[in-house]
């Protein structure tokens, strides 16, 4: 029972720091394309914009986004956990205070590997975050409820919401370049890869603790 007990604290330990390690990794790397200036990932171009037009910093405008999409899982009748409400906030803290420290990039000699550096770490990110098991990020609920509510595929809600929000960001003033295809087209892989690294056994004394587990099927890069 002791020992029972003990790996479970362990492991909700593992899980916690995951959780907050890989949210963290995420803003860093998100104010990492930032400042390569070669393109955004979809949410970014729509946060950018946002910043251009109200001169709002990128991170602010992360969370205030962020909390707009979580109350649209009110209708969809989405549950939250602990990993959603932290995604509105951590990322949004971390990608500020990254962009506070991280020095403006000058040439492709530097940009180009900062912009390889933003994808790679940001699909590390993804795998330590979505692998602890505390519940999708606000914009991966909205996909996975609006997939729920409408039957249509997971691929084509994602497609379409990516859509409308690059659109909408790149007519705001977001960056639109050469970092949001390789984005779009490496993050799926990378994120399967550090799934696996990262994952966390679940045995079925854990069940119930937290927010039921995003499918690997319904991750969305925010």
């Amino acid at each position: 029972m002791f020992r029972t007990t003990a790996r479970s604290g362990t492991r909700l330990t593992r899980r916690l720091v995951q959780l907050y390690v890989g949210l963290a990794l995420y803003g860093a790397s998100a104010a990492a394309l930032v400042r390569a200036g070669l393109g955004l990932e979809p949410w970014g171009v729509l946060h950018q914009g946002l910043t251009e037009l109200t001169g709002i910093s990128i991170g602010v405008v992360s969370i205030i986004v962020g909390a707009v999409v979580l109350l649209l899982w009110i209708p969809l009748r989405q549950r939250p956990g602990l990993g959603t409400v932290s995604n509105v906030f951590v990322v949004g803290l971390a990608m500020d205070g990254t962009l506070a420290l991280l020095p403006e990039a000058h040439g492709l000699a530097a940009r180009v590997p900062l912009m390889l550096a933003g994808v790679l770490f940001n699909g590390v990110a993804t795998g330590l975050y979505i692998t602890a098991r505390f519940g999708p990020g606000p914009r991966d609920g909205l996909m996975t409820g609006l997939n729920r509510v409408t039957g249509r595929s997971i691929r084509l809600v994602r497609t379409a919401i990516e859509v409308a929000v690059v659109v909408t960001g790149f007519l705001l003033g977001g960056s639109l370049g050469i970092g949001t295809v390789l984005y779009a087209l490496a993050i799926g892989p990378l994120a399967q890869v550090f799934l696996r690294v990262f994952a966390v056994p679940s045995p079925a004394e854990d069940h119930g603790a937290v927010a039921a587990p995003t499918p690997e099927r319904a991750i969305l890069p925010q």
